[in-house]
């Protein structure tokens, strides 16, 4: 019996569900985080979560502890290209105007958005009642 074989028998149906288990529970606390209402907490635990959840699934659902250590410089290397591939666009992402091209879209929404903010109903306004000059209107 070679040595990955006798590593994986250890892994019974009862040691997946275990895992399906905590990943489950891991799960209603990356839902249960954003109630916090803290946006740096949010985000530390979310991704520290799904972290440690794509941990548990590529070592015991896809087990990749026993295969060769290339596999592991592979997964480090394309970990890498993530971040780096993240940290050259999301400065454009980020933001509405870029060195070569403009965002129209975000654009027209900001100015909707803007527009009608400046037509809103003051606070504590009747909102169901005519105006005034329209209700003398109507009685005389």
């Amino acid at each position: 019996m070679s040595e990955a074989a006798a590593d994986h028998g250890h892994h019974t149906p009862a040691f997946y569900v275990k895992i399906w288990v905590i990943l489950l529970m891991l799960l209603g606390v990356s839902l249960a985080g954003p109630e916090i209402g803290i946006q740096w907490v949010t985000l530390l635990t979310a991704f520290g979560i799904a972290v440690v959840k794509a941990y548990l699934v590529a070592k015991n659902f896809m087990h990749l502890n026993l295969e060769r250590r290339y596999v592991v410089y592979l997964l480090l290397t394309a970990v890498a290209f993530m971040f780096l591939f993240y940290a050259g666009t999301s400065p454009d992402i980020m933001n509405h105007v870029g060195r070569n091209w403009t965002n129209v879209a975000a654009q027209a929404e900001v100015e909707r958005a803007t527009e009608a903010l400046n037509h809103e109903v003051p606070h504590g306004a009747d909102h169901g009642a005519e105006p005034a000059s329209a209700e003398g209107a109507e009685h005389h």
